[in-house]
């Protein structure tokens, strides 16, 4: 049986690889083996913290929402029940948001809760 060398199509494959490996410390930008290792890692970091960053970024808001709420007299908690019971739909984004930009429209809301918790 004839030698099969690798030629053109285990050299545009090896070629792909190290370009993603391009800016890698030492031989994982060099050598193909390492680099498809090091590559196949990073893919894998990069999925696992794209989900991770939408967890994050809910923390803080929460963190948010909460240091807010507490300035009127109300736990994160009894905020979001309140304004479940006014009806009001408002997600955790917008409403950290106005925690940190627009405190009087935050007010605004957290009286609304507090009033219908109340009542």
């Amino acid at each position: 049986m004839a030698r099969v060398k690798g030629g053109f199509v285990t050299r545009r494959r090896r070629n792909r690889v190290l370009k993603l490996a391009k800016g890698y410390w030492g031989a994982k930008h060099r050598l193909f083996k390492k680099a498809n290792e090091q590559v196949l890692k990073s893919l894998t970091y990069a999925y696992r913290d794209r989900r991770q960053t939408k967890r994050n970024f809910r923390k803080l808001w929460i963190v948010r929402i909460n240091a807010a709420a507490r300035q009127n007299g109300l736990s994160y908690s009894k905020l979001m029940h309140g304004l479940k019971l006014a009806g009001i739909e408002v997600n955790r984004k917008i409403l950290a948001d106005l925690a940190v930009n627009d405190i009087n429209a935050f007010n605004t809301l957290a009286g609304t809760a507090k009033e219908k918790i109340n009542a």
